[in-house]
């Protein structure tokens, strides 16, 4: 097919190298003007950007898209079959939608109609599910509410964090559009409708949901942690300054305590959790300061039972 390629991150990487492996004409690349980043915070290309150029792909940085007479005029011109969507940032107007015969296919990292929104794959592991996956589907004025294509499944494991489930799910997500182009092409692949009742959101991360709350069960506070990296991680307050947890696990230990009270045990720092639970910080960053393994920081702060988190 001759596609149009929108996407930006590091996710839409393999999609776009997968489409033009398999033999497709893209002939344009849309994506994320460059952003300053890092440390230096100097400007940076997009991932996506990058690749494309790699393979001699015209690529376009529009700030917006819904009333670009340019772009418009340049994809009229084009005429692509299908417009592809990955992780592009941006909502698609409805002139992009009703540009291509294909329309605008999305890879959307949830298994639709759950987890709709702009982080499906956090709020997946964050909330302690063992199964996600991908799902293409034909974008519609909705917010990914449109008509299903195709699914795949894949499973969570228990100590994956966002970036391992990203990393796959990028992979899978790259085949799957492959197969999904295929199906429209040979006409085999017919468009399902999401049950609307089924749907959930995955609305966008915030600094504040990193904040952990000690009066959830330690097993969610875990999974939160997992689920919101590398952003916005965990983190509490220690003596009313700001306390980054790195690294944590679920404790068997069952003892009532007040929520956020630490607990320590030799070189081990715990904190109770509701209903009896505790949660063990392994690594730890005091805001400023360097990280440190639990000993090393309770060694440093000379921190003692008793103490309180959060407060």
């Amino acid at each position: 097919m001759k596609l149009v390629f929108c996407g930006t991150p590091q996710f839409a990487v393999p999609t776009l190298e997968a489409v033009i492996a398999a033999g497709h004409e893209v002939v344009l690349v849309v994506t994320q003007p460059d952003r300053a980043a890092g440390r230096g915070m100097e400007t940076q290309a997009p991932p996506v950007k990058r690749v494309a150029l790699e393979h001699g792909i015209p690529v376009l940085q529009p700030e917006k898209i819904k009333n670009n007479f340019e772009l418009r005029a340049m994809l009229e011109d084009i005429l692509p079959e299908a417009i592809l969507v990955v992780a592009y940032g941006r909502i698609i107007p409805q002139w992009m939608l009703d540009l291509a015969p294909y329309g605008c296919i999305n890879l959307h990292g949830s298994l639709l109609p759950k987890y709709r929104g702009a982080a499906p794959i956090q709020w997946a592991i964050a909330n302690g599910e063992n199964v996600t996956g991908v799902t293409t589907m034909r974008l519609d004025s909705g917010l990914d509410t449109g008509d299903m294509l195709l699914a795949k499944i894949v499973p969570i494991g228990q100590e994956e964090t966002a970036v391992d489930v990203y990393e796959c799910l990028a992979a899978v997500g790259a085949d799957l559009m492959v197969e999904t182009l295929c199906g429209l092409a040979d006409k085999s692949l017919f468009r399902q409708q999401q049950d609307h009742a089924l749907a959930t959101l995955a609305p966008i991360l915030t600094r504040d949901d990193g904040r952990i709350d000690f009066t959830r069960m330690a097993h969610n506070i875990y999974d939160r942690w997992r689920g919101f990296q590398p952003w916005p991680g965990a983190h509490t307050t220690l003596r009313g300054k700001k306390l980054i947890v790195h690294k944590m696990r679920a404790s068997s230990h069952v003892a009532e305590g007040e929520p956020g009270t630490i607990v320590i045990q030799g070189d081990a720092m715990m904190a109770h959790c509701a209903n009896g639970t505790a949660i063990y910080l392994d690594e730890l960053q005091m805001e400023g300061k360097r990280r440190m393994s639990a000993a090393e920081f309770l060694n440093g702060y000379q921190v003692k039972s008793g103490e309180r988190l959060g407060i």
